[in-house]
């Protein structure tokens, strides 16, 4: 394991409470509500809009002096297994400033790794939250209106 976060995390949660994080997590926590007292939603965009807006994203933060901020950063030699050093894009952007890529692609990398990271972040979700309803953001305000609506009915 090469996570020096989570090692200390785990570290830490065993120093406080005498016990690991796998016996946590086997253990379960009780739910903070009561199972039928809410509804959740998970605003989930297309996958496609996402990416876009990522894609997008990423090219604003280039056009606003990421560059310059990275070359900073790499100025400092600092560990690479820093958290800081293992961002979405910044080993792209700092094999560009040692003249290992061009800019286009260590920008098409980073770019890659922020929408694979979404993606990640989408399949957790949809194991760790079960309850939730997926609904897109433009439906939102449809969504709560009718879960307001119910509440209300249900009283």
């Amino acid at each position: 394991m090469r996570d020096r976060t989570r090692i200390a995390r785990a570290l830490e949660v065993v120093e406080a409470t005498g016990r690991s994080l796998l016996d946590w997590h086997h253990e379960g926590q009780p739910p903070l509500l009561p199972k039928d007292s809410f509804r959740a939603v998970f605003l989930a965009p297309e996958r496609d809009e996402l990416y876009a807006r990522i894609d997008a994203r990423f090219d604003a933060m280039l056009g606003a002096g990421a560059l310059k901020e990275v070359e900073r950063l790499a100025g400092r030699h600092l560990d690479p297994l820093l958290p800081a050093m293992k961002a979405h894009g910044v080993p792209a952007l700092i094999r560009h400033l040692c003249g290992e890529l061009s800019l286009e692609e260590a920008a098409s990398i980073g770019r890659a790794d922020t929408r694979h990271y979404a993606k990640r972040q989408f399949t957790w979700f949809r194991h760790q939250l079960p309850e939730f309803e997926w609904v897109k953001p433009e439906e939102a305000r449809g969504w709560l209106r009718a879960a307001v609506k119910t509440a209300r009915d249900d009283r």
